[in-house]
């Protein structure tokens, strides 16, 4: 008689992923347990589903509950905006944790690494989420119709060299170039924030491109970069050509409507391969 499959728990950010989680895994015969933040998980989320709603800054109550519902494997899923100190309102397990990681707090990649081994600590094992649905991963090639032309090529070139130096200092994932200018790159604000500033700073001719790559030291379990059909539509409006985005290191949403999106709108979305180390 074949074991029954680990229990696991969503740590569910915004977005449809942790929705999208839930619904494959329970497909696979496995229970789960959402854990859903307050201004931050869509309610419809956690619809149906056995669940938590919590603030970040009580870990020591969630952590509790996760033990008590016999969660044996962990996922992040879906994006947060950091809280403030003031909005976290740590109880004391997060007080003694924020004091323990100290300045390896202030980065996202930093912090969340510290919190996976807090986790791992407590006994959970903390999964990506490329190994629950590996279709999500972002395929090397073009998703559309369309292609970067040799112009576009050389942008895509010189954003990686960008968004890999700011990943190396643990900042952000993406970059925005074009006709070898850096018109924006991403720090705590995210994506579309970036790109609503890029609409005012296009110069004339070509558009430029959005790359987003993971930071050279990341672990792929935790906030690989994600694109999705919103991301297309706001790259449209800001003015762009392209997307490429890290072939196996990044995570695409719903490829198909990325795809039909991209070629209505005239963009070309592309998998590339990334060097492993970052030019110096």
């Amino acid at each position: 008689m074949s074991q029954p499959l680990p229990k696991l728990g969503i740590l569910a950010g915004g977005g449809t992923l942790p929705a999208r989680i839930a619904a494959a895994v329970r497909g696979q015969g496995r229970e789960v347990f959402v854990v859903a933040f307050d201004g931050h998980t869509d309610p419809a989320t956690v619809e149906g589903l056995p669940h938590l709603w919590s603030r970040f800054g009580a870990a020591g109550g969630i952590i509790d509950r996760l033990k008590k519902e016999k969660v044996a494997e962990l996922v992040f899923a879906g994006p947060v905006r950091r809280p403030s100190f003031t909005e976290l309102l740590p109880d004391w397990y997060t007080t003694k944790f924020l004091a323990k990681v100290g300045t390896r707090a202030l980065g996202d990649d930093g912090l969340l690494r510290s919190v996976a081994r807090e986790l791992e600590g407590e006994g959970f094992r903390v999964v990506g989420l490329h190994d629950l649905l590996g279709e999500l991963l972002t395929p090397a090639g073009p998703v559309g119709r369309l292609r970067p032309d040799a112009e576009a090529e050389r942008d895509i070139a010189r954003a990686v060299e960008v968004a890999r130096a700011l990943g190396t200092l643990d900042v952000g994932q993406g970059a925005v170039v074009q006709q070898g200018l850096v018109l924006a790159v991403e720090a705590i604000e995210g994506t579309d924030a970036m790109l609503a500033r890029c609409a005012g700073l296009a110069r004339p001719g070509q558009g430029g491109v959005l790359v987003k790559v993971k930071k050279p030291q990341q672990d792929r379990r935790l906030d690989l970069p994600t694109m999705g059909v919103t991301t297309v539509e706001n790259a449209a409006r800001a003015g762009l050509r392209g997307i490429a985005v890290e072939a196996g290191g990044s995570l695409l949403v719903d490829r198909t409507a990325v795809a039909e999106v991209a070629d209505r709108l005239g963009l070309f979305v592309v998998g590339i391969t990334v060097a492993s180390e970052p030019r110096p």
